[in-house]
């Protein structure tokens, strides 16, 4: 799942996949159901696979560290409890979502294939700088401390909202109205530095602390959420808004959203990053990147090829 993650929705296809969660993580054998899971997306299927990804580019699989090359294989790392920007398929164990997809087009640029593996969002970064994962595709905000451990290649524009129970749920206006509030969030997310920062706030304005109740993946933030256990989830705007879409107004996001700011794909410190960089913009010059956003609906979140950087946090 950040200036946001982020890290899906809770039992998102059949009974697999649960909600949503921005910078958020779940273990390939972890699954979950609740009153509130939501419907699968009508088409879980791969835009960027077919000819439009254009195959291998020549200059952009130079770029690519020798010991990349030789395995073939390129191994993605996601939280797959995000959806739509990765969750579970109804097969059960494949992870599908814009971030799948960005990751495989990525891959072909490179010359390379994608292995796209499930795992909870606080181990993503530690096992890429473990050597364990080549690539984090997971919603993660860009920030200044997830720097100093990896590299990121910024793709996309997210906020932070909060959501809440449409019958009888919290009532906000902004984050200044957490106090004394419990909020469901995803450990090692921005949300769950973000709602701690606003703790520290409101006890030294004299107000009640928040209840920050942290989960290992976005499944059980939003069951403590649907149970009345929490009061608000926070999680991306992207998220949110496909959640509350998903389960038919059963939640609803309150308040107004918060610290807007870059996704990146996360990397080893100063090894896969330039590849990653050149692939970016050729599946962005080639039509495969606005495909797959758009198949998503998550074209809001666009940044034109100009702006996509390494390590672009401003915070």
């Amino acid at each position: 799942m950040d200036t946001w993650r982020k890290p899906l929705l809770a039992a998102l296809v059949m009974s697999c996949v649960a909600f949503v969660a921005a910078c958020g993580s779940s273990n390939s054998s972890s699954s979950a159901s609740s009153s509130a899971a939501p419907a699968a997306p009508a088409s879980t299927s791969t835009p960027a696979a077919g000819s439009s990804s254009g195959g291998a580019n020549a200059a952009v699989a130079k770029l690519v560290p020798a010991a990349i090359k030789s395995k073939g294989t390129l191994t993605v790392a996601a939280d797959a409890t995000y959806a739509p920007d990765e969750f579970i398929a109804s097969d059960g164990h494949t992870v599908v979502g814009m971030d799948a997809d960005l990751a495989k087009a990525l891959a072909t640029a490179m010359g390379l294939k994608a292995k796209v593996v499930n795992a909870t969002f606080d181990t993503i970064i530690p096992g890429i700088a473990s050597g364990k994962y080549d690539m984090g595709a997971s919603s993660f905000s860009d920030n200044k401390e997830r720097e100093k451990t990896v590299d990121f290649v910024d793709y996309f524009i997210a906020g932070e909202s909060f959501i809440t129970k449409a019958s009888g749920g919290a009532s906000i206006s902004s984050i200044a109205d957490i106090c004394g509030k419990s909020v469901a969030v995803e450990k090692g997310t921005t949300e769950e530095a973000d709602a701690g920062t606003q703790s520290k706030k409101c006890t030294s304005a004299g107000k009640p602390a928040v209840k920050i109740l942290s989960f290992s993946d976005q499944n059980q933030a939003n069951l403590a959420l649907s149970s009345g256990r929490a009061d608000l989830g926070f999680l991306d705007s992207p998220i949110a808004a496909y959640q509350v879409k998903q389960t038919g107004g059963q939640f609803k996001v309150v308040g107004a959203a918060y610290a807007t700011g870059p996704y990146g794909l996360a990397l080893p410190k100063g090894n896969l990053a330039p590849a990653v960089l050149a692939a970016l913009k050729v599946v962005m010059q080639n039509g495969t990147y606005d495909s797959i956003l758009k198949h998503w609906g998550l074209t809001e979140g666009a940044i034109p090829a100009a702006q996509v950087k390494i390590n672009g946090a401003t915070s």
